[in-house]
């Protein structure tokens, strides 16, 4: 390590939290909510935030803290765009398992149906490669809505999560509609009669 590294000075602990929860928020945060998980006052957290958001921007950093509207959020830096970019689509084209495969052909043709469901029909346990379908856009949680009452994430069996396809697999298949699948449906099981350990 070199001297100017060892020199660096040293962040404040609520810099450091303020910064774990900004890596792990998935949508924009106010202040004073991260202020709430630190357990200080909200008017601290704003300083830090614009101390981080400067200081990206001073140093060029891969790494640009933005706020709107009073919430705040991590991006990558627009300059990078391009590099970016290319990284993602690299990571869209590359080729599905036969594991994979499998397992969204299950929910393909099965769905919604939870995770313990799709294990049981191919055997084996599934929860990464249903993570990572669900990375890819293929699937998603299924969302439904009561009358008047925001949308969930709809239970199955066991209050475990249900699963469906995304518009983005039909896009990617070519077609409009599940319908234009070749009928192997009556080759599965249905989702009903599956009972598992998973």
């Amino acid at each position: 390590m070199s001297e100017e590294h060892l020199h660096l000075p040293a962040v404040s602990q609520l810099r450091s939290r303020v910064e774990s929860l900004l890596l792990v928020s998935d949508e924009p945060v106010a202040a004073e909510e991260l202020a709430e998980a630190c357990s200080v006052d909200s008017s601290q957290v704003e300083d830090v935030l614009r101390q981080i958001a400067e200081e990206f921007d001073a140093r060029g950093s891969g790494f640009d803290l933005r706020e709107r509207e009073g919430l705040w959020r991590l991006y990558t830096r627009p300059e990078n765009s391009d590099v970016v970019e290319a990284k993602i689509l690299q990571g869209t084209q590359q080729r599905l398992s036969r594991a994979a495969l499998e397992t969204l052909a299950v929910v393909a043709y099965r769905q919604p149906v939870t995770r313990s469901q799709v294990a049981a029909v191919r055997g084996v346990n599934c929860d990464g490669v249903m993570r990572t379908l669900a990375l890819r856009g293929l699937i998603r949680q299924v969302e439904v809505a009561a009358e008047g009452e925001e949308e969930t994430a709809a239970a199955g069996p066991g209050g475990a999560h249900l699963y469906e396809t995304t518009d983005l697999l039909l896009e990617q298949l070519g077609i409009e509609s599940l319908d234009e699948l070749p009928d192997l449906a009556p080759l599965l099981p249905d989702v009903e009669s599956i009972e598992s350990d998973y």
